[in-house]
């Protein structure tokens, strides 16, 4: 699995949501399963079936958010440069066809929060952003065609 990047605040978050998964909802399928056995003939219970099919999509999200915690790595914001736009960069840009003007922070792809206004280093926005500097123009190719956006400031 592939390297992520976390603030502080998503690694804990992740830890958080890992933990509760471990130790409040795998107790919880487990007394689903224990009663639904307790009801009888395994072969025809369906409350035994769906208990079974509900603990391994937990086992699985289990493991899948525990290989994302052992290859995630947390971002030093202190050492983040606010010269360019990069990963924690909170830049405030100016659409150039309407002159609408929305200020992002570029996060990980796990942390994008559109009603948060964080987006996503990976996304069309994101990308053609990264490395620009305040007056820099950022090319964007979204699915309505190329827009331009004007880097009008960068701050943490």
């Amino acid at each position: 699995m592939a390297i992520a990047y976390y603030t502080a605040e998503g690694l804990k978050k992740l830890k958080d949501e890992l933990h509760n998964l471990k130790t409040v909802e795998r107790p919880k399928i487990s007394q689903q399963i224990a009663e639904a056995r307790d009801k009888g003939d395994l072969s025809e219970n369906a409350e035994y079936d769906a208990a079974k099919e509900a603990q391994g999509l937990l086992e699985a999200r289990i493991a899948k958010m525990e290989d994302l915690a052992a290859n995630a790595r947390l971002i030093d914001e202190t050492q983040v440069d606010n010269s360019k736009v990069y990963i924690l960069s909170s830049v405030k840009i100016k659409n150039l066809k309407n002159n609408a003007v929305v200020e992002y922070t570029l996060v990980a792809e796990n942390e994008a929060n559109l009603a948060e206004k964080k987006i996503s280093v990976d996304s069309p926005i994101g990308k053609g952003l990264l490395g620009k500097k305040v007056g820099d123009i950022a090319k964007v190719q979204i699915p309505a065609g190329l827009i331009d956006f004007e880097v009008l400031d960068i701050n943490r």
